[in-house]
């Protein structure tokens, strides 16, 4: 299993049978409601650039951050797609031919080799919750949790033990509103919950910059050294790793 890092929520994973995009922000900037003033995202020009060979296209959130239509505009729009109901209805909208909608406790199997689980992640508003995803080997039993804004369900529980959890390690907080993601809240939980042999931190990266009013309220708490530490003293073996942006990663 490969993982690479693109920044912010984009991953691609690598199994031996297929090349699996997770939220894709590979080209231009981040801007949300089309309003740079309210908050714009942009990354370094290396990391500007396409994969080649996608088999899949996986959406958590149909939010910009997750759902990037500049960068889904680029990708091959008979790239088959999985997401949440809301990513489903941008990528629709954008003439994808392959779109697969799932809500939580849905799956779907990529030939006879993968299973994605669709499970309950973040909560957008009082009525709209997202996805999170379990990705098994059906093969090898390994697996791979996924989840980008810190929310994870209880019932996750019943899927331990996992390999690897690709989740926020800490919290970004609006004054006032509480929480946009918290990982410094539950990526210890998580960890405990599901075991895994490597946690890798996704949502906060320094080398992305961001600009505009949103931008300049965000508050973080918590950090990657603080999450070892408590790891450590749980006596949990997980190994907190950062790749490096770009640069595919064995585990």
């Amino acid at each position: 299993m490969y993982l690479t890092h693109f920044g912010a929520n984009s991953w691609l994973l690598e199994l031996p049978e297929q090349r699996i995009l997770i939220d894709p922000w590979l080209v231009g900037s981040l801007v949300f409601g089309n309003q740079p003033w309210f908050f714009k995202g942009d990354k370094p020009e290396a990391l500007n650039s396409i994969p080649d060979k996608i088999d899949l296209i996986l959406l958590s959130q149909g939010l910009e951050d997750h759902a990037h239509t500049p960068t889904l505009e680029k990708l091959d729009k008979t790239i088959p797609v999985v997401g949440s109901t809301s990513a489903t209805k941008v990528v629709k909208q954008l003439g994808y031919t392959q779109v697969t909608t799932l809500t939580a406790g849905e799956t779907v199997a990529l030939g006879d080799h993968i299973e994605i689980r669709a499970l309950p992640g973040a909560p957008i508003g009082p009525f709209q919750q997202e996805n999170a995803y379990l990705i098994k080997q059906l093969d090898s039993g390994k697996s791979l949790y996924y989840e980008p804004h810190g929310y994870p369900p209880a019932e996750v529980k019943d899927y331990a033990p996992v390999d690897i959890v690709i989740s926020p390690a800490v919290t970004l907080e609006l004054p006032l509103l509480g929480p946009v993601i918290q990982g410094h809240k539950t990526a210890l939980q998580l960890a405990q919950w599901l075991q895994p042999q490597v946690f890798l931190p996704t949502a906060a990266d320094e080398i992305v910059e961001y600009q505009g009013v949103l931008a300049s309220v965000l508050r973080e708490v918590g950090s990657l050294e603080e999450l070892r530490s408590q790891l450590l003293q749980q006596n949990l073996p997980t190994k907190v790793i950062t790749p490096k942006l770009g640069v595919s990663l064995e585990l």
